[in-house]
């Protein structure tokens, strides 16, 4: 396997810029995930790294050494895509093959490669079969296994997990870490699923309008945000975010919403009276007061039902809340509700970026 080094890529499709000074490392070995939504840049980033697209300007570096002057079959990478690609005509062994028949390899070794990729990915019953007689998550591991086969320095998955159902989704992503974990493969993933992108990824890279946001571990990603687009991207329910001003009052500091305020603690000292401040705050972050603390109150509007958990809608104020509580809580609508949040919780974002 390789690292991937990228400095400064950038590219435009006309006026317009699809990416703009991207830089990037991913370690040998490592899962790394650009996540982002639909236009983002994530798919034309993976392009230009295979040398399907050339970039205006930047650099490609596979275990720091430049590829931009190599042709995609010498780049020695390999794309798994969103359809598949699979060979209708073809059985899945001559669908896994094909690539070594193309470069020559003996038959002898094709088959003995074609027999250890099946084993190591559970397909060696469905060999003899077409990709008309596969399941969704069959035709994946093909797919896969494809790419799998030339052992490549580097993986390329663009969205490959899209077209199946959600229970099939959350099986094979099982699958694929659990793949990683046993090749040790170099994989950059792309996808707009935030769940799969911290399920899957050692380190996610979040754009957003050609640029890289925030690349870190997921736990990074989803606790420090960088700025209020990764904040609120990030996280389901998302984080509720609100605007208002900084309020020093006989030395205690305060948010200042509209018709709320927010105790914000010795963190407030760093910020000027009268500031303008977004507040964010994680639905898991907010507790019901049961001791009588004198904090939010809060107008319960509806209450959403998830199995193990619930997830109450309210207002403070003017703004809208939600906030999660456990699965026996007897919340009604039009009920009132005094909330507490710990102020070593709470995210402060000043002109949109993280305060602290």
């Amino acid at each position: 396997m390789a690292s991937l080094t990228l400095k400064g890529i950038s590219k435009t499709f006309g006026k317009a810029f699809s990416l703009s000074e991207v830089d990037l490392h991913v370690e040998d070995g490592e899962f790394c995930v650009l996540l982002g939504p639909s236009g983002c840049g994530k798919s034309t980033l993976l392009n230009i790294i295979a040398g399907l697209l050339p970039q205006d300007r930047g650099s490609v570096a596979l275990d720091g050494r430049s590829v931009d002057s190599f042709a995609p079959r010498d780049r020695n990478v390999a794309m798994v895509f969103q359809n598949y690609a699979l060979y209708p005509h073809m059985t899945v062994a001559k669908n896994l093959g094909f690539g070594l028949r193309m470069h020559k390899v003996p038959r002898e070794t094709i088959r003995k490669r074609v027999m250890e990729t099946a084993l190591l990915l559970g397909i060696d019953h469905i060999l003899d079969r077409k990709p008309r007689d596969l399941s969704g998550g069959e035709r994946q591991r093909v797919a896969m296994g494809r790419a799998l086969i030339r052992r490549p320095r580097l993986f390329l998955l663009d969205e490959p997990l899209s077209n199946l159902d959600a229970r099939l989704r959350a099986n094979v992503r099982l699958e694929l870490k659990e793949l990683h974990r046993r090749l040790k493969a170099t994989i950059l993933y792309v996808t707009h699923d935030q769940v799969e992108a911290m399920t899957l990824g050692e380190k996610v890279v979040v754009m957003r309008d050609g640029e890289v946001r925030q690349a870190g571990s997921p736990e990074t990603i989803y606790s420090f945000p960088k700025d209020t687009f990764v904040a609120t991207f990030i996280g389901s329910p998302e984080m509720n975010l609100y605007r208002g001003v900084i309020v020093h009052r006989e030395g205690e500091y305060t948010f200042q919403g509209r018709r709320f305020s927010i105790d914000i603690g010795p963190r407030g000292a760093g910020l000027a009276q009268g500031e303008e401040a977004e507040v964010g705050l994680r639905p898991e972050d907010v507790d019901i007061d049961t001791v009588g603390k004198g904090g939010l109150q809060a107008r319960v509007e509806m209450v959403t039902h998830v199995g193990s958990e619930k997830y109450v809608h309210a207002r403070i104020g003017d703004e809208s809340l939600t906030f999660r509580v456990p699965k026996d809580a007897t919340l009604r609508p039009g009920k009132s509700v005094d909330l507490t949040v710990d102020p070593a919780r709470l995210h402060i974002f000043l002109n949109g970026v993280r305060a602290d």
